[in-house]
């Protein structure tokens, strides 16, 4: 028999392989219900990690194994889930803004949302405000996140959120800013909704926006 305590500590512990193939016994078991396994073992040990992240007891290779042990899981249990199985916390699209091509933070970020139950369409870097405006048309998502790492290109977060505005789309989602040159001060200058530092803040964030 399937051991998921097993999954959970190989999610918290980095362990692709030990995720995998626990995550495989048991989906040939077939005893626990696929979101079962996503919401009591894997989303919890994400949980876990970023709250050793928060308080100094974990490091960012840390949250990138977690994670990619995460999704190593996730891959496998996603085909089994039907429509009306899937309870995301929520849909989020999330992109370094124009004229930066800098996505480690972004993508740690987007692999904690992830891990955390949320559905995420990441779009990369160099981001125009006309793409975030296609993506929203596309995948209606309750939050975008902007990431920028230069002081040169975080201003664009502005221009993002007027285009947003000129589109009639500003009121239909919540807008999260952050990345190394952002402030809370800056957030609140360029009107949105929130700002974090790190990972584990920002899904806190988003699950409080959304609340």
């Amino acid at each position: 028999m399937a051991n998921l305590q097993n999954l959970y500590d190989a999610v918290l512990g980095g362990n692709l392989n030990l995720a995998v193939s626990t995550t495989k016994e048991a989906i040939a078991e077939g005893n626990i219900k696929p979101q079962e396994i996503i919401d009591n073992y894997m989303i919890k040990a994400m949980e876990e990690i970023g709250a050793r992240f928060e308080t100094g007891k974990a490091f960012v290779p840390n949250l990138l194994m977690s994670a990619r042990a995460m999704k190593g899981s996730l891959d496998l249990i996603k085909p089994l889930l039907k429509n009306g199985d899937i309870k995301p916390m929520g849909k989020i699209v999330i992109g370094t803004v124009e004229g930066d091509l800098h996505d480690i933070g972004k993508n740690l970020v987007s692999s904690m949302f992830e891990g955390c139950g949320f559905d995420v369409i990441n779009l990369g870097v160099n981001v125009s405000g006309e793409k975030f405006v296609e993506a929203i048309k596309e995948h209606n998502p309750d939050i975008i996140c902007m990431s920028a790492l230069l002081t040169t290109t975080m201003n664009y977060m502005k221009e993002v959120i007027s285009a947003l505005e000129v589109a009639g789309l500003r009121n239909k989602v919540k807008i999260m800013v952050g990345g190394a040159p952002v402030s809370q001060a800056y957030a609140d200058q360029i009107g949105a909704d929130g700002y974090s530092d790190n990972a584990n803040a920002a899904v806190a964030l988003a699950r409080l926006l959304l609340a």
